[in-house]
């Protein structure tokens, strides 16, 4: 150690970069954080207005269940910053690529949030379906995403260290963040 060095406060930068890493979230790139004010806890935003920026996916609407199904049998797979295999564990684009690609056989799907939202439709929340996408803005707009999978839960790769689980849209800090439905399955 060089001299005139604490060691205390190399524990505490390893520590707060231990932190930080921990709490990281999905595929997309960090940006700055800032709060969304939306009404409160428990109450969610209106639907995104954001238009798809290319044609939009029109996946066969057969295949939602099956997507809901695949998504519920990956719930405790753990979370892995830029994962998309159940073996090597998933982010939260990544969980809703490779779900996709198992239902649809689609190779050429989108990898991150915002890719997603760009090839995805808006939904009015009252016309949700199962197999919908959800979207939130944890630190930027549509920077995390889920899988609707009814009963106004969603399933989602939270951030290191938690595991693929299932979740309520009115759960406090996601109903603060949500920004609204899309479809990738056609109507």
């Amino acid at each position: 150690m060089p001299p005139n060095q604490d060691p205390f406060l190399d524990r505490r930068t390893a520590l707060a970069l231990g932190l930080a890493a921990l709490l990281a979230g999905c595929a997309s790139a960090p940006a700055p954080r800032a709060p969304v004010a939306v009404g409160g806890p428990g109450r969610r935003a209106p639907a995104a207005p954001m238009a798809p920026t290319k044609p939009p996916l029109d996946l066969d609407p057969a295949e939602r269940e099956a997507a809901v199904a695949q998504a519920m049998l990956l719930v405790n797979t753990p979370y892995t910053y830029g994962g998309n295999t159940p073996r090597g564990g998933f982010d939260c684009s990544g969980l809703i690529q490779y779900v996709i690609r198992q239902v649809s056989g689609e190779n050429r799907l989108p990898r991150s949030t915002a890719q997603w939202a760009a090839a995805s439709v808006p939904v009015p929340d009252e016309q949700m379906q199962r197999g919908d996408l959800v979207f939130f803005n944890t630190g930027a707009p549509f920077s995390h995403m889920g899988l609707y999978v009814g009963g106004e839960q969603f399933v989602h790769a939270p951030s290191t260290g938690g595991t693929v689980r299932k979740v309520s849209l009115d759960n406090r800090y996601f109903a603060a963040r949500y920004m609204g439905a899309r479809r990738v399955f056609a109507a």
